[in-house]
């Protein structure tokens, strides 16, 4: 399983991004599928996530900001951000949750990653 994150950036804040990531070798439509985020020097942290039917939920930071949603029939998943923050800046990670035990947060959790896109939000 390949995962390709896209469409990262540098912008200012206010604006809005799109994320997507496109995964081949394996068809997502039964899968759960996740975002994180990694800041310089930090920890991954958990974004957002899509059921595999759809369901997103969504960490506390992004709530009412960010919104996950995926394209099964392009085996993608989008993460459109808006009212971006500077303290939204970071590498942005897609993630395979191959378990279907329900969605999960916790980074050890996920299967299979994409390489990563950059977010970069000025102030």
């Amino acid at each position: 399983v390949q995962l390709q994150a896209s469409g990262g950036g540098l912008v200012q804040a206010g604006d809005s991004l799109r994320l997507s990531c496109a995964v081949s070798g394996r068809t997502i439509s039964m899968l759960d599928m996740g975002w994180f985020r990694q800041a310089p020097g930090g920890e991954r942290e958990f974004v957002a996530a899509v059921s595999w039917d759809g369901r997103p939920y969504y960490s506390e930071s992004v709530k009412g900001r960010f919104t996950v949603s995926r394209d099964n029939a392009k085996n993608t998943v989008y993460l459109q951000m808006n009212t971006l923050k500077p303290e939204d800046t970071a590498v942005y990670y897609c993630a395979v949750d191959d378990s279907q035990r329900g969605l999960v947060t916790k980074a050890y959790e996920y299967d299979y990653w994409g390489q990563g896109t950059q977010v970069t939000v000025s102030s």
